[in-house]
């Protein structure tokens, strides 16, 4: 049998007590885990900051009073605002990185009762991430009975080992793939594989996606119906915006995407909040995006990475939070700069029509530089692509101008 190592926040309230006989009739969490009598503790790594040094020292003393075999192993880190998530997640991902963790000789349990909300937080999202590789452990007191242990309960965060959790995901799944097939049942296993990459992405990550077939194919709709699932969801609050980018072109273009201010160029008699504001919190659905000019891909890439952006005729950026849906039918083969830019995008389906006219899945998603080699891997990813400076195109006015191009992706991966 595997010897049992705890990770556990040293409790500043729930572990404090009189010093005197008294404080063994109160529950005090770090104390009570190690008095149970169906969990033995063979180590007990307690975090704890340096101000509660008194007080870790004489937890770790009545420790070894009720449990001789546990030995307490006490490491200092210090939280400057322990409410602070930002703070607390980096120090607490620090220790689990440099922490020697060896799962196949020891078993872990990490502790989340004492600590603030946000340290129990944390832990958790460290747990389930795996950075921290055991199962949850909350400890409590027994109800209307002055006993000083306390009860016990471990949490194991693999849903899979949860029948009933597991047939309700697979349910709601299913329920996401029907809704973006608008409720029609279809045998084409091509077809399905699509929905399920479409709806795994749809729901992991705020990416841009591209949606790449022949005019007809069905992308508009297909858009539509991701932005009503993600409303469903609770993923985005804002209105569905959409436009064919073939239709715009010069002044009117820019003015159209970014909106303008009143007086910014003749026949601007009232401010224009433009497309990209008007798709705050929601979706905007550019279709037909690689038509855009060179101008107004230069200014939209930027809008698209920060969600900041410059009306025509304003000094100051406005921000706009949206998720970019794209839509083209060029080829990225091609070479030309419109293909290019529709490459931009970070996630790459691809609908075209079978001869039953029906969108026929090839079910991929593409990584933006290998994409010109038309090789892929069936893994549902997200990444960070960045855009880059193009010929032709002025970007003297744009910060991101010195970015190289390839940087390094991220992937972001929901499983099923």
């Amino acid at each position: 049998m595997k010897p049992t190592v705890v990770i556990g926040i040293l409790g500043s309230t729930l572990d404090a007590g009189k010093f005197g006989p008294g404080r063994w009739s109160k529950w005090r969490p770090s104390v009570g885990l190690c008095m149970q009598e169906d969990l033995r503790v063979d180590r007990f790594v307690l975090i704890r900051g340096q101000q509660h040094q008194r007080l870790a020292e004489f937890v770790q003393q009545d420790i070894a009073a009720v449990s001789p075999e546990t030995r307490v192993e006490q490491h200092i880190i210090d939280f400057t605002d322990a409410w602070d998530f930002e703070e607390v997640y980096g120090k607490l991902l620090d220790f689990a990185r440099s922490y020697p963790f060896d799962p196949d000789t020891e078993d872990y349990l990490v502790h989340i009762t004492t600590g603030t909300h946000v340290v129990q937080i944390c832990l958790f999202l460290l747990t389930e991430a795996h950075y921290l590789p055991g199962r949850l452990l909350q400890t409590q007191p027994v109800k209307g009975a002055a006993d000083a242990a306390g009860s016990w309960n471990a949490i194991d965060l693999d849903l899979s080992r949860y029948d009933s959790i597991a047939t309700r995901f697979a349910a709601a799944a299913a329920e996401s793939t029907s809704f973006l097939k608008s409720g029609i049942e279809t045998n084409n296993p091509a077809f399905n594989r699509m929905i399920d990459e479409i709806e795994q992405v749809t729901v992991a990550t705020r990416a841009p996606l591209l949606l790449m077939g022949p005019t007809g194919a069905g992308k508009s709709q297909l858009a539509r119906r991701i932005f009503e699932l993600k409303r469903l969801k609770r993923q985005v609050s804002g209105r569905f915006v959409e436009v064919n980018c073939a239709t715009l072109r010069g002044d009117s273009a820019m003015s159209a995407l970014f909106g303008h201010r009143k007086g910014a160029f003749t026949g601007a008699s009232s401010e224009r909040p433009g497309l990209l504001r008007t798709a705050d919190g929601g979706v905007l659905f550019l279709d037909e995006i690689g038509e855009l000019g060179l101008d107004e891909q230069a200014s939209i890439l930027r809008a698209i990475e920060d969600k900041t952006f410059f009306p025509m005729g304003a000094d100051q950026e406005v921000k706009s939070d949206f998720q970019l849906i794209a839509g083209t039918n060029r080829d990225p083969r091609s070479g030309s700069p419109a293909a290019n830019f529709a490459r931009t995008c970070s996630l790459v389906s691809t609908c075209g029509r079978s001869r039953y006219r029906v969108w026929r899945i090839v079910a991929k998603i593409f990584h933006p530089t290998s994409i010109t080699n038309w090789t892929a891997t069936p893994s549902v990813k997200a990444s960070a692509s960045r855009s880059t400076k193009r010929r032709g195109t002025n970007t003297s006015n744009l910060p991101w101008r010195r970015r190289r191009a390839g940087r390094a992706t991220s992937g972001i991966s929901r499983p099923v």
